[in-house]
């Protein structure tokens, strides 16, 4: 999650990338959590990222001004805690 948004608009992303990149049916084990970056520029370095890592994601872009087709949040799909740790532990939680 982009830390540069409002409150508002991040619990919106945050709705839409959970619900995209969830394939339903979760374990009751499953875990979330919601991590931020500074801004656009940080979360599209982030996708390249997991793209190059193999990580199952979506990117959730708004297309309505002010934000005009920015990404906005990644939703990744559910893995093993030591897959995404690998590329996302560095990455502080959303306060």
């Amino acid at each position: 999650m982009r830390e540069d948004l409002p409150r508002g608009v991040q619990a919106a992303q945050i709705v839409h990338a959970a619900g995209e990149s969830s394939p339903g049916n979760l374990s009751s084990g499953t875990n979330a959590v919601v991590l931020t970056v500074p801004g656009e520029r940080e979360m599209i370095a982030l996708a390249a990222r997991l793209v190059l890592a193999g990580i199952a994601h979506v990117r959730i872009h708004e297309p309505d001004a002010p934000w005009s087709n920015a990404l906005m949040a990644i939703g990744c799909r559910p893995d093993r805690k030591e897959v995404l740790r690998k590329h996302l532990s560095a990455l502080p939680l959303l306060r």
